[in-house]
Formats: structure tokens, sequence, C-alpha cells
């Protein structure tokens, strides 16, 4: 999806038999209670993510300032654009297989597109590293627009070998259900990133750049890897060659797709960067860079949710239409209802924040951040639907879907940032998923007949304005609009803890909440009653 985000090692030592693979969709069908489980152990380890990119990303604001901040952004970017090259796009499509596989019960293909995924990567991820070594010149002088750099582009060269390799890592264990060690590895793998990180940038200043962004990736594909080796392996033969094969293809042909699609995704916002860097300036870049950090980090524990547990039991239950409304309805309302107070106590407090994690040399980020947590209340609604075409393996829309958003995210940009200066990219961003929702709306009705409850639309149109009048608010006065959305995000949580408890998605660990819920419920019954009594 518009900005979207497991190789198996070695294989354990200990199988399981096939009657201990469980069908995903047998598993749990979408209920509440279990979207907000999953949301509950990822969103816990996102959260603490969040925390240590903070930290780190704070650290480098204060020792690099804006322009470091704006080339850091901008390395990321381009690793991240080899990365999904060099990956095929095989993360994605081999969860929907190890899903598909999962579901059906079906040991065999597990085991086969284990091994696929296995030796597939390890190609890939060497095939990526050595052809981004080739071509660090040219990309240093028409990306960087800085030939000295070329060296620095040539390390990142291990970068994308090593996105592509913790990319399969994650897809086997997302793909085979393993969620508590997905979990657990993020956020080792993010501790360590962050330790090796903040001491490259302590001992050697802005000659540290490469080591801080290398460190990610490698700590993440290190962690991620222990974790691979631990998981159980089938009590099959080793798959032939020709089993591997049959699996293989199949993956790559989708992959294809999904790297299409993430390649406009890391293309249009490596456009973007460079067009801001280029007409604005490198302190310009610093500011962008630093809004979109924020803007992609501080929902990930809802979105992350989506792409850990709704994904795959999305791609078991394709087959049947209503079983796959009801679930992409009830992910919605409840990403909505969780996120909603977030989006508004954000949207009240971006100077406050941008302050709080960067510096006051970044105050003008304010603006652009503004423009984009409108635009989030619009990702947060499109994304569950967008799953829908990845878990049907319709690459060709896929590709179109992300094509058509962050094709209007660049070309506007490109049209008006002499002219609106900045806050052009915070404007653009909203586009974006303002042209992506009515796309993948569209595609999914197609599908599987899809149409939002009324529950979702009211809840999203509540968002939705309830952001903006807070935007508007602040706009006028700062202090008002802190103020004001500190009540209105009080008010939505305490409204989302009472839908929650309502669904039956408060999970037993808290009771206390859901029985706060239930006696307030009962309480605005009764005041109700009392008013309409004559």
């Amino acid at each position: 999806m518009v900005a979207l985000e497991g190789t198996p090692g070695p294989a354990g030592t200990d199988p399981v038999d096939a009657a201990k693979v469980i069908p995903v969709a047998a598993a749990g069908t979408g209920s509440a209670r279990q979207i907000l489980r999953s949301s509950s152990i990822i969103g816990g380890a996102s959260i603490l993510n969040i925390a240590i990119g903070l930290i780190r990303t704070k650290v480098a604001a204060l020792l690099l300032g804006p322009a470091g901040i704006g080339l850091i952004g901008l390395l990321q970017n381009l690793f991240a654009t080899g990365g999904a090259v060099a990956g095929l796009g095989i993360g994605s499509s081999a969860v929907r297989q190890l899903a598909e596989a999962t579901g059906d019960g079906d040991v065999r293909a597990v085991t086969a597109t284990r091994g696929a995924l296995f030796w597939g990567t390890a190609v890939l991820a060497l095939f990526g590293t050595a052809a981004f070594w080739l071509l660090r010149e040219p990309l240093a002088r028409h990306v960087l627009g800085d030939p000295a750099q070329a060296s620095a582009v040539g390390w990142l060269g291990l970068a994308v070998g090593l996105t592509v390799v913790n990319g399969a890592q994650i897809a086997l264990l997302n793909g085979v259900r393993r969620i508590g060690d997905m979990a657990r590895a993020s956020v080792g793998g993010a501790i360590l990133g962050t330790g090796l990180g903040i001491a490259a940038l302590a001992l050697w200043g802005e000659h540290g750049i490469v080591v801080y962004v290398l460190a990610a990736p490698l700590t993440g594909a290190l962690v991620t890897g222990w974790y691979v080796r631990r998981v159980p392996r089938t009590a099959t033969a080793r798959p032939s060659l020709v089993d591997m094969r049959a699996q293989w293809w199949p993956m790559a042909r989708l992959g294809v797709s999904f790297m299409l699609g993430g390649i406009s995704v890391t293309t249009a916002l490596l456009a973007v960067r460079a067009i801001v860097a280029q007409r604005l300036g490198p302190v310009a870049l610093g500011h962008f860079s630093a809004a979109w950090m924020i803007s992609m980090t501080y929902l990930g524990f809802v979105l992350q949710a989506m792409g850990t547990d709704y994904y795959p039991r999305l791609t078991a239950a394709i087959r049947d239409p209503a079983l796959v409304n009801r679930m992409v309805n009830e992910q919605a309302e409840i990403a909505l209802l969780l996120a909603a107070p977030i989006l508004i106590g954000m949207e009240a407090a971006a100077p406050w924040a941008i302050r709080l994690l960067y510096s006051g040399a970044f105050a003008p980020a304010a603006e652009v951040l503004r423009w984009q947590i409108l635009g989030d209340v619009l990702k947060i609604i499109g994304w569950p639907i967008g799953f829908v075409i990845l878990a049907s393996g319709n690459g060709r829309a896929f590709v179109l879907t992300e094509t058509l958003g962050v094709g209007v995210y660049a070309v506007f940009v490109w049209l008006a940032i002499d002219r609106l200066g900045l806050p052009a990219t915070g404007m653009g961003f909203l586009l974006m998923y303002g042209a992506y929702v009515p796309a993948v709306y569209f595609l999914a009705r197609r599908m599987t007949g899809f149409a939002w409850t009324r529950r979702v639309v009211l809840h999203a149109a509540a968002t939705f304005l309830t952001v903006a009048l807070v935007a508007a608010v602040s706009t006028w006065s700062a202090p008002v609009g802190l103020l004001a959305g500190i009540m209105m995000a009080g008010a939505a949580a305490l409204f989302a803890l009472l839908c929650l408890d309502q669904l039956g998605g408060l999970p037993a660990r808290l009771a206390i909440l859901s029985s706060m819920a239930g006696q307030l419920r009962r309480l605005l019954h009764l005041k109700a009653g009392e008013e309409r009594r004559p």
C-alpha cells in the first residue's frame, strides 16, 4: 500500500507434525478481540521501536542538525529503493504464499516455500549488493549531486543485501504466524541498531553517517535470523529442486508486481527529496525528513499490526467475499478507534513534538507534519482495503493503485513547491491518499462486492473533521489548539474504550478497563432515560 512495509536460515531441529499446522482461517476470522490482541502484541513492540527510534533520531538531530538529518533520510531512501528492486517483492508474496499453504494445512507446500525463499533470497541479496556497488558513482552523481559520495553509496550496497535478507526472514515469521518472535526480533534489532548508530555518530560525527545508516539493517537481519533458526522444521523430507521451483515461480511472478509497486513508492519519495534539496536547499530537506519520519512512525503500532496479523488472515479467507468484507470493516473500525486519539493529539501538539523530538531548528517542519496528519487519517481508512488487493494476488491492480497515489504526490510537489514552499510536500501527502483511497475502494468493490458499513463511515468522517478542526484552531492560536486537541483526544480515547468494550474487543488482561467502560455506558444510558421522562 502506498508506503508499505521471513528467509529461513538452516532449518530448526524440532520437527512438527502436519496435524500441528493450524489453518489460519480457523485460527480466527477477524473478531474484534483477535484484532486487538494482535495489535497489542505488535503494537507494544512498535511503541518500543518508536521510542528507541526517537532517541536515535534526537541524538542525530542534535549532533548533525537539519542538513545531516536530510542526508540520512536521502541515504535511507536510496538503499530502500535498491532493496525494493533487489528483493523482487518476494517478502510480500512469500507471506501470502506461506499463509495460504498454512491455512490449507499443506505441510509439503510450506516446506518447499521455505526452501525456495531461502535460496532465492540468497541469490537476490548477493546480486543487489554487487549491483549497488557497481552503480555507486552514477548514483552519487545523479541522486546525491555529489560524486565525492560514491564510496559512501557503495557501502550502502551492504544495506541493500541485508534489507533483502531481513525482508525474507520477516516474511517467514509472518507467514507461519510467529507473531511474538516478530515483535521480539524487531525490538532487539532496534536496540542494538540504535546503540551502534549513536556510537558511530558520537565517535566520528558526520563521518559516521554511513555506519549510522547501516546499523539498522545489519542488526535487524542478525536478530531476526536468530529467531528464524528457532522456527520448527516440518516433519517432511527436504524439498526437492522441482518442489522449490514450483513454489518459486508463482512467488517471483507475484513478487515482481509487488516490487514494481514498492519501487514506485520509494522512487517517488526519492524524487520528492531531490526536488526539495535542489529547489529549497539541504536545510529544507532536513525539515521535510523530520516531518516524514514522525508521520511514518507514530502510527506504526496500528499499521504494523495490519501487515503482521490481518494480512495473513485475510489471505486465508480471500475466497469468501462475505468474510473478507466483514474482516475489512472490523479492521478499519478498530484501526480508526485506536488511531483517532493519537491523530488528534499529534495534530494539536505538532510544533512541540518537533521541538521535543528534534530541536528548535526544525520548527518549519511542523506545518508539513500537520498536513501529513490529515493524510494519515485517509491512510488509516485505505490500508485495510488495500490489503484485499495484496491478499487476492492481483499484481496489476496493486501496481496501478501504488503508482496512482505516489504519482499524484510527486507531480503536485514538482508543480507547487516553488509557489507554496515546503508545505507543498505535506499537501501532496494528503492528495496522495485522497487519490489512493477511492482507487482501492473501487477495485475491492469489483473483486468482492466490498462496501463500508455505516459505522466505519461515521467514525472516519468524525475523525477527519475533528483533526481538520484542531488544525484550523491551531493555525489561529497554537496554545488554544493544543488545549482543544488534548480535550478532543481525551474524548476520542473514552469513546474508543466504550466502542471496543461493546465490540467485545477488550481482552481479559484489560478487565478493569472493560468494567469501567461498562459502568460508564450504563450511567450514560441511565441519564438518557431520565432526560426522556416527562
